[in-house]
C-alpha cells in the first residue's frame, strides 16, 4: 500500500508551523508527513470492508494539521500514526463505487445507536470516539486503525459508505462530503423566511453552504465576500444574491439592512452570519455584522483565538458551532440526512466545478502547496488522483 502517513513528531511539527508562516502548505515538505509503502490496515471486524480510493480531496482541516496549526483540543480524539484523507470516492471489492462518510460513529465502534436510524455524526455523548475496538479518532483520516483516503486503500464500516449513482462522476462524488457539511451548516443556521444571510469566506465550504442555503432554506438575501474571480463566479452560480470583495461585505450588509455604523460595528446587521474561515478576525467580523439577537454560525474550524466577546454579550448574539453532518429535519417536516441531501443537491448544482486540479500521491508537496494557495492560483478544491496507482479490488493482508 502506498500512503501519506502523519506521525507524532513534535520537532517536525514545529518545523511545519514555522515553514507554513513563510508559505502556506509548506508544512508538507518539512513536517511529520511522509510517503510510505506499507501493508494495508487490518479489518477491525468481520463486517468492515476495504476501499480503494479513486479521488481524495485536500480540505482545510488537513492543511491546518499538516501546517502545524490544528488545535491541541483534538489530541485526545486522534491516534498516531494516521493517514489523512476523509473526502473520498473509491471502490469496494464487490465492484461498487462508494462515497465515504468519514465520522467514526456508534455503529463503526460497536456501540448502540443514540436513536434508531442515527447517522455516524449523531449523538450527544462523544465517549465512543475514544474507545471500542478502534483506536481513538474523530474520523477516518485521523485514526490509526482505519487508514485514510490519501492512500491506495483503507478500511471502512458499512455505515460510513454511500453508493455512487452511475450518473455521478468521480469529480462530483469527491465533493459530496464537503457538500454534506455545507448542508448541515445551512440547516444549523436556523434561517427564517426572508432573513438576510451573510457568508464570510468563499473557499469550498463557504461556496457549498451558499448552494445549500439557496436550495434548502428561504432567505430574503444571501451575500458573500469572495476575494478571487473563480470564487466570485461560483458564488453567483451556486446562488448568492450579492457577491462582493471581502472588505466590502460589511458595507453590503449595512446597505441591505439599513444599519448605521457605530465604530467598527453595525447598529443592526444580518439575521444570520456564517463564518467559513474560523480565524479570530473572521469571528470578530461575523459578530460585528450580525444584528443584535442574531445568529453567528462557526463553520470554519477555529483554533485558539484571542477574541473580545463583549459584543457577543452586549448584542445577545447566538454563537453556534457546526461540525460535519447528521440527521436533518427540514422545514416541511421531512427527516433525512445531510449526505442524502448532498446527493440530491449534486443533481442540481455543478459541484464538480470545485475540483480545480488533481495530483498523484508522490507529488504531495506540490498538491498541498496548490491547495493552500488555491484561490490565488485560480482554483478552489485540490485532490489526489489514485486511479492509476491503486490496487483495484485486490486484498493485501487479511481479506
Amino acid at each position: 500500500m502506498k500512503a501519506l502517513r502523519f506521525s507524532r513528531n513534535e520537532g517536525r511539527y514545529a518545523a511545519a508551523m514555522l515553514a507554513s508562516k513563510l508559505r502556506p502548505g509548506a508544512g508538507g515538505a518539512v513536517g511529520p508527513l511522509s510517503l510510505v509503502d506499507d501493508k494495508g490496515p487490518t479489518l477491525p471486524a468481520d463486517d468492515w470492508v476495504r476501499v480503494w480510493p479513486r479521488l481524495a480531496g485536500i480540505c482545510g482541516s488537513d492543511l491546518s494539521t499538516i501546517d502545524g496549526h490544528a488545535s491541541r483540543y483534538f489530541d485526545d480524539f486522534v491516534s498516531f500514526p494516521f493517514i489523512p484523507g476523509h473526502e473520498v470516492v473509491g471502490d469496494t471489492a464487490d465492484g461498487g463505487r462508494v462515497i465515504l462518510e468519514p465520522v467514526l460513529g456508534h455503529a463503526s465502534r460497536g456501540f448502540e445507536l443514540p436513536f434508531p436510524g442515527a447517522s455516524p455524526g449523531d449523538g450527544n455523548d462523544y465517549r465512543h470516539l475514544t474507545c471500542g475496538h478502534l483506536e481513538p479518532g474523530l474520523q477516518t483520516g485521523f485514526c490509526e486503525s482505519t487508514g485514510g483516503g490519501w492512500a491506495t486503500e483503507f478500511v471502512a464500516h458499512p455505515s460510513q459508505l454511500h453508493e455512487v449513482p452511475d450518473w455521478m462522476s468521480d469529480e462530483l462524488a469527491v465533493t459530496i462530503e464537503p457538500v454534506a457539511g455545507g448542508v448541515h451548516a445551512a440547516l444549523r443556521a436556523g434561517v427564517n423566511e426572508g432573513d438576510t444571510v451573510a457568508v464570510i469566506g468563499a473557499g469550498p465550504m463557504g461556496l457549498v453552504t451558499v448552494a445549500a442555503l439557496r436550495h434548502l432554506t428561504d432567505p430574503g438575501s444571501i451575500m458573500i465576500g469572495a476575494k478571487y474571480p473563480v470564487q466570485r463566479e461560483l458564488a453567483e452560480e451556486f446562488g448568492a444574491d450579492i457577491v462582493c470583495a471581502p472588505g466590502e461585505l460589511a458595507r453590503a450588509v449595512r446597505r441591505a439592512t439599513g444599519s448605521f455604523m457605530i465604530g467598527p460595528r453595525l447598529s443592526g446587521g444580518a439575521d444570520v452570519v456564517i463564518d467559513a474561515v474560523g480565524s479570530a478576525d473572521s469571528i470578530a467580523d461575523a459578530i460585528s455584522i450580525c444584528r443584535p439577537r442574531g445568529r453567528v454560525v462557526l463553520l470554519g474550524m477555529p483554533g485558539a483565538v484571542d477574541l473580545d466577546l463583549t459584543p457577543l454579550w452586549h448584542r445577545e448574539t447566538e454563537l453556534v458551532g457546526t461540525y460535519t453532518y447528521g440527521t436533518e429535519t427540514l422545514a416541511d417536516g421531512r427527516r433525512t440526512t445531510s449526505f442524502a441531501l448532498a446527493m440530491e443537491l449534486a443533481g442540481k448544482v455543478p459541484f464538480d466545478k470545485l475540483v480545480s486540479a488533481t495530483y498523484p500521491l508522490d507529488r504531495y508537496r506540490e498538491a498541498l502547496g496548490h491547495a493552500a494557495e488555491a484561490g490565488r492560483r485560480g482554483g478552489v478544491k485540490i485532490a489526489f488522483d489514485l486511479r492509476d496507482e491503486r490496487h483495484r479490488g485486490l486484498p493485501t493482508s487479511d481479506s
